[in-house]
């Protein structure tokens, strides 16, 4: 399901002229990186739920921890972008084309890149040289930073504070933007006189609303019961893990689909 919505969304929008719009273009990169995290995790996923595997190579797990928190962080900046692209369209439309041409959009794609994947490197390259003398056993069917550092005997000073810097100079930062944004956007639909254009205006926002819930509420979850969790059974464990690599990209391209008139 996963690969097929993605691959739905991007093969419409590739394929249909009156989809070459800024919009849809946030809405292709949204769906590349939900097909990447798909991709990323579906041999160790897949492999232990069907038990045809039991065991990982420290180097597979390592690039593989690197792709899904590089991914998150790449989706996150998608959705701050997204509601970036609704500000502008419902707040000042008439510059919207002026802003959001095919050149800036290039810029932005290339900033996400860079942004996700390379604030990312440090943290994830310091886990090749840590000593794991704990119990080799990881909490879900993929690998997390948390869960090896959690294995490992060294100083791990260096990666817990760069990590909780990372989340709150990516996630959480571009969660408060997001929130500010549709203040904004709020604001300026609430000066509309007519009732109808308020509602179409807010409508054009809801599948954004949708996804960005979609992300953000298991990324919460898996977190709480990390932090808080840990007398929990290992079911709720690995249930919330799955969530959190599963849901967002199976629901996105159904969001998408239902929400938005034309796709």
């Amino acid at each position: 399901m996963v690969f097929l919505g993605n691959c739905m969304v991007l093969h419409v929008i590739r394929t249909e002229p009156s989809l070459h719009e800024p919009m849809f273009y946030f809405l292709a990169m949204l769906a590349l990186t939900d097909l990447s995290m798909g991709l990323s995790t579906v041999h160790t996923v897949l492999g232990v739920l069907w038990g045809f595997i039991q065991e990982v190579s420290l180097d597979s797990c390592i690039a593989q921890s690197y792709f899904i928190h590089g991914l998150s962080f790449m989706e996150s900046s998608v959705l701050l972008t997204m509601s970036f692209d609704r500000c502008i369209a419902i707040c000042n439309p008439l510059r919207y084309s002026s802003i959001l041409t095919h050149d800036n959009i290039r810029k932005i794609g290339i900033i996400i890149l860079c942004r996700s994947l390379l604030l990312i490197s440090p943290a994830i390259i310091r886990l090749k040289f840590l000593n794991y003398c704990r119990p080799h056993i990881l909490s879900h069917s993929f690998c997390l930073h948390q869960d090896l550092i959690r294995m490992a005997c060294s100083d791990i000073r260096f990666n817990s504070f760069y990590a909780l810097a990372l989340v709150i100079s990516t996630l959480l930062l571009d969660a408060v933007l997001i929130l500010i944004s549709y203040i904004l956007i709020l604001h300026a639909v609430l000066a509309i006189a007519s009732r109808e254009e308020r509602m179409k205006s807010l409508q054009t926002c809801v599948s954004h609303i949708c996804a960005v819930l979609v992300f953000y509420i298991p990324i919460i979850g898996l977190t709480m019961v990390h932090r808080f969790g840990k007398h929990l059974s290992p079911l709720v464990h690995v249930l919330m893990g799955n969530i959190y690599i599963l849901f967002p990209p199976l629901m996105n391209p159904i969001i998408y689909s239902i929400k938005t008139q034309q796709i």
